[in-house]
């Protein structure tokens, strides 16, 4: 009769050798849980850089889709807003940008053609020791370096990056240097251009006063039901005529008040005036960069 004591010791020994091998086979003859997994199942050594170029190739990726995004040849402020620092890297290669005193040149010949075309509100000034290309108004400043920096605050700042960023690429065609002043005297801005189209109304509203003045006096001078309908008809004449010459009085006051306007602000930033405006002390206190040269320095306001 066997002894059970011995065939439960047996049966315990062989579960025990089972466990062990089935661990063997999972844990590999290193003794290290996975050393017989597939190599390309592995974590590479260097957490994943494996020297491939594959930094390079994202970055080719990145600029082929900022180019399918973004209209370089119509390149707005918005546009700059909206692209982030590392579009910015894959659209522009720093060793294609155009730097030193030939990107000085491009963007002042385009800060002043865009001034010239009313795109951009400022009085510009080309300063030296270091080249440097002064923009500012009442309402903002810009300065520009050889090197494409930029620095700044307001609405000239967000007017004058995108001048910088498209004047730095060799595709892109800068306007001519304008000749001239940029910006007109304070007492040469007209009040008004839209002067045609208020003639035409005026002509329309009087035609509208002789038609109403005419169905009511038919309307008074008529019999039987016609005469009410006439003067309602007639007074609504006069009505449409009000209305017009309310018009062209609220379009001339609105051009008056645009103008005065326009002529304040260019008397703030000083247009043709010798010295720069007393807002700008302050600045210069803060911003030694926007300092005036002496004479001799190269200056050349517009």
């Amino acid at each position: 009769m066997a002894d059970p004591r011995s065939s439960s010791d047996e049966t315990t020994d062989e579960a025990a050798e089972a466990e062990r091998g089935g661990a063997a086979a999972t844990t590999g003859p290193g003794g290290r849980e996975g050393d017989d997994a597939a190599p390309d199942e592995r974590p590479p050594a260097d957490g994943g850089s494996d020297g491939s170029g594959t930094e390079e190739l994202t970055t080719e990726e990145l600029r082929s889709q900022v180019e399918e995004r973004y209209d370089f040849e119509n390149f707005t402020p918005e546009d700059m807003k909206r692209m982030s620092p590392e579009e910015w890297d894959a659209a522009f290669d720093p060793d294609t940008w155009i730097t030193g005193e030939e990107l000085m040149d491009r963007v002042e010949a385009d800060v002043k053609a865009a001034v010239v075309r009313r795109d951009v509100f400022a009085r510009v000034e080309r300063l030296s020791d270091p080249d440097r290309i002064v923009a500012y108004s009442d309402e903002g400043y810009a300065v520009v370096y050889g090197d494409g920096s930029i620095e700044g605050s307001g609405t000239v700042l967000r007017d004058v990056k995108p001048v910088v960023a498209l004047c730095s690429m060799t595709e892109y065609e800068p306007s001519e240097m304008p000749d001239g002043d940029l910006l007109p005297d304070p007492m040469e801005v007209p009040e008004g251009s839209g002067e045609q189209g208020n003639l035409m109304l005026q002509i329309i509203a009087g035609v509208q006063v002789l038609a109403g003045l005419v169905l009511l006096g038919g309307g008074l001078f008529a019999g039987g039901d016609s005469g009410p309908l006439l003067i309602i008809v007639g007074l609504g004449f006069l009505v449409i005529a009000f209305i017009l010459f309310l018009t062209v009085a609220n379009a001339r006051l609105s051009d008056k008040f645009r103008a005065e306007e326009y002529r304040n602000r260019l008397r703030a930033i000083g247009v043709n005036a010798e010295d720069r405006p007393e807002f700008m002390d302050d600045l210069v206190e803060e911003h030694p960069e926007l300092a005036d040269p002496d004479e001799d320095d190269g200056e050349t306001p517009a």
